[in-house]
């Protein structure tokens, strides 16, 4: 008999009959909320993004008229507040990028490397320690971190402890690294950097820094979101084979060598969902901003999706808010595309299988260059043993 006239009478791709129709039953209500709560909503922020609807009634009203990509055009070349607003939120966001990603990737790969040591006693309680910032009310834990900041915070205590005056921090509307240069003697900036500039902010502005109000919410998103990547890590470090690591450990490898040739290979995958969310987590910040600044000190803590709220549920401009949120999707849909790109596996080229010793084979694979062949002859089994260095 063959497979599709036997008892179950499977059709030639293995599934029984019955069983397609079951599984479009069973996936139907998840497949209609997500029509209804995600898809349809999607759709109608995008006619609201090319549309003029004021806020009122309903947005498919024979009063609303489409208008193209001017909304669009407001917020990216109007030459207006629009423009310079999200040319400043975007300069404000990239920063808060640039900072955050790599900083919480990179203790939460510390936090998982300490607590995963076996030598580590305790080891659950400071997995759970260092998780619960994760899980604690953003809106509590955001006023509790702008009152640690406070001029009279316990902040600025521990920089007097060390002499050490610290700013006003949710005051302070300077950029970092316009200080630094400060610092250095550099307080003229050069006039093509003040002449040219993007979206309504001069090249100078752009290369400003984060401001120093910038860093509370910076440092919050670090603490907040290291202890659920953490777990990431810990989950993948636990899986990883032993037997690798033990053989490094025999060739005389260090802790260090171990870690950046044997172990950071095998966490690509985890390293690139870790990256993908900081990346796509920290583009939509918006509860911090709402909660402690509201774009302040001098719109330095604005950011697109706070922006994007502002203009809808403030100042009644919702074509704009929608059109901030679909600009904004596309950066994040970009920027994670470039990162699989960058951190896709790469084959081993031949060129470099050649400076490191290996010479093809007729079989497609390698073999060290300096490996000889023993004559059937010479040895008692007739197999090949590798000979002795040239």
């Amino acid at each position: 008999m063959t497979t599709a006239t036997v008892a179950g009478r499977r059709r030639p791709g293995g599934i029984r009959r019955g069983q397609t129709a079951a599984g479009l039953l069973f996936t139907a209500p998840a497949v209609v909320l997500l029509a209804v709560f995600l898809v349809v909503p999607i759709l109608m922020a995008l006619w609201v993004s090319v549309s003029d609807w004021g806020g009122r009634g309903s947005p498919f009203s024979s009063g609303v008229s489409f208008v193209g990509l001017r909304n669009y055009a407001a917020i990216t070349s109007g030459g207006g507040l629009a423009e310079s607003d999200f040319g400043t939120s975007l300069r404000n966001n990239l920063w808060y990028v640039l900072l955050v990603v790599p900083l919480q990737t990179a203790l939460a790969l510390l936090l998982a490397s300490l607590v995963n040591a076996r030598i580590l006693r305790g080891r659950g309680f400071f997995r759970t320690a260092f998780y619960f910032p994760s899980v604690t009310s953003s809106v509590a834990i955001t006023v509790l971190w702008f009152f640690l900041f406070n001029p009279t915070g316990a902040v600025n205590a521990l920089l007097g402890l060390v002499g050490i005056q610290g700013p006003n921090w949710p005051a302070d509307a300077s950029g970092v690294l316009h200080d630094l240069l400060a610092v250095v003697g550099l307080r003229t900036p050069p006039g093509f950097l003040v002449n040219g500039g993007f979206l309504g902010v001069t090249w100078w502005d752009w290369l400003a820094g984060p401001s120093v109000g910038m860093l509370i919410i910076i440092s919050l998103a670090v603490f907040t979101t290291s202890g659920t990547f953490m777990l990431l890590f810990i989950a993948a470090l636990q899986n990883l084979s032993q037997e690798v690591e033990e053989a490094a450990m025999v060739d005389g490898a260090s802790a260090w060598q171990r870690f950046r040739l044997v172990t950071l290979p095998q966490l690509r995958t985890t390293l690139f969902t870790v990256l993908t969310l900081g990346l796509i987590g920290t583009w939509q910040v918006f509860d911090q901003v709402y909660t402690g600044s509201k774009g302040a000190p001098g719109k330095t803590t604005l950011t697109p999706a706070y922006l994007s709220y502002q203009a809808g549920f403030i100042n009644q401009q919702w074509g704009q808010a929608a059109a901030i949120a679909f600009i904004l999707f596309a950066i994040i849909v970009v920027l994670t595309l470039l990162q699989r790109f960058v951190l896709r596996e790469r084959g081993v080229s031949v060129r470099r299988m050649r400076r490191g010793g290996f010479v093809a084979t007729g079989d497609g694979g390698y073999r060290p260059a300096r490996a000889a062949v023993v004559p059937s002859g010479a040895g008692s089994t007739g197999q090949d043993r590798p000979g002795r260095d040239a």
